[in-house]
């Protein structure tokens, strides 16, 4: 069980935030692809959804071989999302209808046509030699070791100018920075302020985990779990090229670099397992504010462990710090491929009730599925190295669907990747059904800002079997208790007192639940206040 705030909540506590892909999300000049002017037109669909916060993934000038993640100019915007003028006209447009705007910010990697990585590959006396993870090769030749990139192969690549070889965590576009250099801390708290300048409320700060290397730089030991089907990066355990102890030192820095400029968010990806992610809280909380958890993305979908999950992640927290969850994002396979249309209603209201800061992939809200890409239609570096194991994360970022018509409203223009979704998952059509999922976020991020014991209270578990998941959340007098029927069929459970009925996952529910025994419906959530 955990205890309420002892403090006055901060926004991002109360909060919920959105995650805009903004290639994907609205196309204002009929290239396409998505833009800032697009964002900046959707802002009032955004505070009338509820939410509090956007992140955006990265629009930063860039060759665009992992899609904005292989970043050339860290202090700029690339002409296909528009200018830095129209960064300050969406953030200024946000603020003022109360929407705090999160960058993402990708530090571990450039791209290799940054003017950083073109001085570093000037020879090995280069200023900027020692900005990036140059190594000789082994004794007798070949990569200096057997790290191997996240999109597949060795994650080394040999300059024949130098000798030498460049380390590179993911593409060998995207060569990893030496954030042992004090240059390239200091350059990149430098690329932070920009933009605190221009007014973001905070990062969301990409494979954090990945910052400092070991420093001997030593062979990762060999994965026993490893099959046939795997991706390539899942040969070795990434005992030595992540999740090394320096790491908090650099989040620390970028921590104190965000309190310089008052009460802004610092949020990491981190894909670790629960007893190191809660370590980026860092010491005395000194690390990020939110490191990622990701566990309801990897989670079998069944409520006896759900519940141990939730219990696990809660007993595991730094005592203070604030907990977060995410259902999907533009990494992963969406919710509702992974448990199906009814389930993800129910998967709606696990997000938006449990403690902690949720955060909402864009199109999840309409039940968005992953779409299929032909193979000729593929833009996903990942896909194209690693085929026929089903790594391609295009499925998941295909363009809102905000109507009916050709282009889903989203562009007058060929969309850079196929429309998915089914022609009635569209954010017009759902507008006008009171019963559609798009109403159901409505109705759950209302609740959450009129109830600080969903907002802000105590997570408390009730004792349930089989297929029900059930829990308190209380603040003060307040307790409102929320039931989950993760299976697909009548579930009876004795919920011991009389409930008016705040929420329902199905349209036609009773206004009232209880007393004694009540049955659950199949793929039913209710949302439930004592009488």
């Amino acid at each position: 069980m955990s205890s309420t705030l002892g403090t006055p909540p901060v926004w991002w506590q109360s909060g919920a935030i959105y995650q805009v892909y903004p290639r994907s999300f609205q196309d204002s000049n009929g290239d396409g692809i998505g833009d800032l002017q697009g964002i900046r037109s959707r802002l009032d669909y955004l505070v009338a959804l509820g939410i509090d916060a956007i992140w955006i993934s990265p629009f930063f000038p860039s060759p665009m071989a992992d899609f904005g993640y292989d970043i050339s100019d860290y202090c700029g915007v690339d002409p296909i999302f528009g200018t830095l003028g129209d960064f300050d006209r969406l953030i200024a447009d946000a603020h003022e209808r109360g929407v705090r705007v999160i960058l993402d910010f990708v530090p571990n990697h450039t791209s290799d046509r940054h003017p950083w990585f073109a001085e570093s590959c000037s020879g090995r006396s280069s200023p900027k030699r020692d900005w990036y993870i140059w190594r000789d090769p082994a004794p007798g030749g070949g990569p200096p070791n057997n790290w191997t990139s996240n999109f597949g192969g060795s994650a080394w690549e040999y300059d024949e100018m130098s000798g030498q070889y460049y380390y590179h965590a993911f593409l060998k576009a995207q060569p990893d920075l030496n954030w042992r250099n004090p240059q390239v801390r200091a350059a990149m708290m430098d690329a932070l302020r920009f933009w605190l300048a221009h007014g973001v409320d905070g990062f969301r700060v990409d494979v954090i985990w990945h910052l400092i290397k070991d420093a001997e730089f030593r062979d990762n030991p060999p994965n026993p779990a490893y099959g046939p089907g795997q991706p390539d990066i899942a040969r070795f355990l990434q005992v030595y090229s992540t999740d090394q102890p320096e790491v908090l030192d650099i989040i620390a820095q970028m921590r104190a670099t965000l309190d310089e400029h008052g009460d802004k968010l610092l949020i990491g990806e981190i894909y670790l397992p629960v007893e190191r992610l809660v370590a980026y809280y860092g010491p005395e909380l000194s690390g990020v504010h939110l490191p990622f958890n990701f566990q309801l993305i990897h989670a079998p979908w069944n409520a006896r462990g759900l519940d141990t999950l939730i219990e696990t992640y809660e007993r595991a927290l730094p005592a203070g710090a604030w907990p977060n969850w995410v259902l999907s994002n533009h990494d992963q396979r969406r919710i509702s491929t992974r448990v199906g249309a009814a389930q993800a209603r129910v998967a709606a209201m696990l997000l938006l009730t449990l403690r902690g800061t949720p955060t909402i992939y864009y199109g999840d809200e309409l039940g968005l599925e992953d779409a299929h890409i032909p193979p000729d239609a593929a833009q996903d570096p990942w896909e194209k190295n690693e085929p026929g194991l089903g790594l391609g994360r295009d499925p998941a970022r295909t363009p809102m669907r905000w109507t009916s018509l050709p282009g889903a409203g989203f562009t007058e223009g060929v969309p850079w990747l196929p429309i998915g979704g089914r022609p009635e998952q569209n954010v017009a059509d759902q507008m006008s059904d009171p019963d559609s999922m798009l109403h159901l976020y409505h109705r759950l991020l209302k609740l959450r800002r009129a109830h600080e014991a969903l907002s802000l209270g105590k997570y408390e578990s009730v004792v349930a079997t089989g297929d029900i998941l059930a829990y308190w959340r209380r603040n003060g007098e307040e307790g409102l208790m929320i039931v989950l029927n993760l299976g697909h069929k009548n579930t009876p459970i004795e919920l011991g007192g009389v409930f008016s009925v705040l929420a329902s996952t199905h349209p036609d529910s009773a206004e009232e639940a209880g007393p004694g025994i009540f049955v659950m419906r199949p793929d039913e959530g209710l949302l439930l206040k004592p009488r």
